[in-house]
């Protein structure tokens, strides 16, 4: 950039002000004027900033740290067929909505006996408050279709 541009920028700022001024421009704060040089970069808002990396939920690996009710072989048939359905990826993590996660523990905890459901599923999803999208999901025509979909699939 030249010293002509910067001239010019800086007498059309200076304008501007007088304008302000010169209309009896009231205003609470203050004005700020931001100047970039060509190719810089500009942050305007910073709400969350990772250095490095983002936060990651942790990696499953198949029969590592699955919980125990859900590591048994009925457990394993299951998780199969959810895979092969595209509703859990490898690492046992839905790739599906959090109604219909919830709906999936739900028919997965019913086949395999298992009490504590949404303790189990939320540890190992890392989710809260799984039973609120359980209850949303009932509230939800789709689900229908997909709790058909399941119970056709967990046979």
């Amino acid at each position: 950039m030249n010293n002509n541009n910067d001239e010019e920028s800086l007498e059309i700022i200076n304008h501007l002000l007088e304008r302000l001024h010169q209309a009896d421009f009231k205003f609470l704060g203050s004005i700020n004027i931001n100047i970039y040089k060509s190719g810089s970069q500009h942050v305007d808002k910073v709400e969350n900033q990772y250095i490095g990396s983002y936060p990651q939920k942790p990696v499953i690996g198949r029969g590592g740290d699955l919980p125990e009710v859900l590591s048994t072989q009925e457990a394993m048939v299951l998780w199969q067929k959810v895979q092969q359905a595209a509703y859990v990826d490898d690492n046992y993590q839905p790739t599906i909505s959090r109604t219909q996660a919830a709906l999936l523990a739900d028919a997965m905890a019913i086949r395999l006996g298992i009490r504590e459901k949404w303790k189990v599923f939320e540890m190992l999803w890392n989710r809260k408050n799984m039973y609120r999208d359980y209850y949303e999901a009932l509230n939800q025509k789709k689900s229908l279709v997909f709790q058909d979909e399941l119970k056709k699939l967990l046979r």
